[in-house]
């Protein structure tokens, strides 16, 4: 249900980048999700699409979304693995003492506008 949440902080974004910028009108947003950022990227296209046509800017904008991979690194081995493969025991030496570096963000990566 944080989708929702993070759709209108989104709008929020891009209109105030609008009104900052003298944008008319925004076709495109590109969004970099992680694979692990518990955004279900269904609902998420689903809340856009509500929202959208509540901020005119907005209204007729395609929204692209890109994921970036989760990857976890090890302070054992010193050694980085696919994250969504092995969870959280390093696959190369088996330890615990891991942390994920990437593949939580929601980061908006492009936005295209009308000429």
């Amino acid at each position: 249900m944080h989708e929702m949440g993070i759709i209108l902080h989104l709008a929020k974004s891009l209109e105030e980048t609008a009104e900052k910028e003298k944008i008319k009108k925004i076709t495109r947003v590109t969004l970099e999700v992680g694979e692990v950022s518990g955004i279900m990227t269904d609902y998420f296209t689903d809340c856009w699409d509500y929202f959208k046509k509540r901020h005119p800017v907005l209204d007729t904008a395609a929204l692209e979304i890109e994921t970036i991979p989760a990857v976890t690194y090890c302070s054992s081995c010193e050694k980085t693995y696919p994250t969504v493969q092995y969870g959280r025991t390093c696959p190369h030496c088996g330890s615990g003492e891991t942390w994920l570096i990437q593949g939580n963000e929601c980061i908006i990566k492009e936005i295209e506008v009308e000429d």
